[in-house]
């Protein structure tokens, strides 16, 4: 009994004292509407074509250029390319990273936000250059997506500035650690690539993800993911640098966010929201305890696809679904000739919608 004893007094401490990363605050998640309305469970997403990946997974986005090849970014950090016409992704280079978010700009250049190294350009020949790792005089921890405006001005998230995916076991499980504490870690940068300058547009974002420059390029669409809700920062005109929620309470946590066609947007939803986690939002101090479980233990991503198309404000338009989650952690989509490419954090394939 003495031995039993104390054996819960470890147990007890070790739940109670013992050191982690995260220092969580106290919020109040919005209620959770789940799957009714206008995101009512449906199998539109069921029909996707896949275009195998062979031994690479994890397309996390995807960026297509004038001559119309499609890109998109893995986790061995290689980017594979499609030209038009062809059948399937072959490799073109790797970061040594992890790239994520990824954009073609005017010059057939690639932008990689790569969560490893930073802002990345690949020229048209593969030619890697490092464009920031660091804004005002701080380092970019998780630089998360990536968009450019017509101007030349990019872009881009910095997930989040504590957790870095390199040194907390990968990408998912440092945005679950951001998401956890909810500090809002996260920020917006710009980056002017005729001066060559950078600066912080907005931070305390938690878990800043998706960006996407506006149809009218008067702002930018940035998904905070750790509260299921889509921002935009006004770039010019009255309203210029105010920050207005486009859509919130979303039942998932949003990925990527990108154009489509007629002025609105695809928004990947990359896992439902988390009842446990929701109800933990106002007790940070259990959070702390949660984390000091076994990792089976602490809440868990939900294999259900889902890709959500958003008016300019915020409208619902459509709600593609897949309960059975066979193509898993939906981070979204991008629209070609070809029908609308879906992308996924963890999928050995990328999806492909064909839209009536």
């Amino acid at each position: 009994m003495k031995v039993f004893g104390g054996v819960v007094i470890l147990v007890i401490g070790y739940l109670l004292l013992w050191p982690v990363p995260i220092a969580p605050i106290g919020w109040q998640a919005p209620s959770s509407s789940g799957f009714s309305g206008e995101f009512a469970e449906n199998n539109r997403l069921a029909d996707l074509s896949l275009i195998e990946l062979g031994a690479d997974k994890g397309p996390e986005d995807f960026a297509i250029n004038v001559a119309g090849t499609i890109a998109t970014a893995t986790h061995s950090g290689a980017v594979l390319l499609k030209k038009k016409g062809e059948a399937a992704f072959t490799p073109w280079i790797n970061t040594g990273g992890r790239p994520l978010g990824i954009e073609f700009d005017t010059n057939g250049n690639l932008l990689i936000a790569d969560a490893h190294r930073g802002l990345l350009i690949a020229d048209p020949e593969g030619e890697l250059t490092v464009l920031v790792n660091q804004v005002e005089n701080t380092k970019v921890v998780y630089a998360d997506d990536v968009d450019v405006a017509d101007n030349g001005n990019i872009y881009f998230t910095d997930a989040t500035t504590k957790f870095s995916a390199k040194e907390y076991g990968g990408t998912l499980q440092a945005s679950l650690l951001e998401i956890l504490e909810h500090r809002g870690n996260g920020r917006l940068i710009e980056y002017d690539p005729v001066r060559r300058t950078s600066n912080v547009l907005m931070d305390g974002l938690v878990f800043a993800n998706g960006v996407a420059i506006s149809h009218d390029q008067n702002s930018v669409l940035v998904n905070e993911t750790g509260k299921y809700r889509v921002l935009r920062y006004w770039l010019v005109g009255p309203k210029q640098g105010q920050v207005e929620v486009v859509i919130d309470n979303l039942p998932g946590f949003p990925d990527n966010i990108s154009q489509a066609n007629s002025g609105a947007y695809f928004l990947g939803l990359a896992s439902p929201r988390s009842a446990p986690v929701d109800a933990l939002s106002d007790k940070p101090f259990i959070r702390k305890i949660v984390q000091r479980l076994p990792q089976f233990m602490r809440p868990q991503g939900q294999a259900y696809g889902h890709l959500v198309k958003i008016s300019e404000s915020g409208e619902v338009l459509q709600s593609y679904q897949d309960p059975s989650g066979a193509f898993p952690f939906v981070t979204g989509a991008i629209q070609t000739d070809e029908g609308v490419y879906v992308s996924s954090l963890t999928a050995r394939s990328v999806g492909v919608l064909q839209l009536n």
